[in-house]
């Protein structure tokens, strides 16, 4: 049952699950080249795992990255340093077999692969970056070199 039909053209929707897997495209019956309609349906959906969110906070030391990933081991995630200084986080959670008898009433946890890029600013030590993963919890530390402090000279003024 669409709480509006109206507005969603009578699809399968719940404007206040923030789980919703449907899309709804504001362009939807106009005039265009490319519409959410015409992508392939894979391209289409959308995930709170496929959308992961990582929080980067800056030290005086380092630049520390936190990934939320509940359910996943170590071995389902990479952290990697492309082209220099782009530091990429990606992995994947499998889709839970099923079981002939099963009888789901609800799927909300999401699967499949997400990715994610951070281009490290010029002061990042690429080169000793460090990754621990604890209760589903990814922390990516980039080291940075120490920020470098005008030399300041004093004038005597004379008179």
């Amino acid at each position: 049952m669409a709480l509006i039909p109206s507005i969603f053209g009578g699809r399968r929707s719940n404007v206040f699950d923030p789980f919703s897997l449907d899309i709804w495209d504001p362009f939807e019956g106009f005039p265009s080249s490319t519409t959410l309609s015409d992508l392939p349906s894979a391209a289409c959906e959308t995930s709170a795992f496929a959308n992961t969110r990582i929080d980067w906070k800056e030290t005086p030391d380092a630049h520390i990255f936190n990934a939320d990933l509940p359910g996943l081991k170590k071995e389902e995630v990479k952290v990697e340093v492309e082209e220099g200084r782009v530091l990429q986080i990606s992995g994947e959670r499998n889709k839970e077999l099923e079981e002939k008898n099963d009888k789901w009433h609800r799927v909300e946890r999401s699967s499949g692969k997400f990715l994610r890029r951070f281009r490290l600013p010029e002061s990042a030590k690429v080169d000793q970056i460090k990754a621990s993963m604890e209760n589903g919890v990814l922390t990516v530390t980039v080291p940075k070199e120490p920020e470098k402090k005008p030399d300041v000279m004093a004038i005597d003024i004379s008179g």
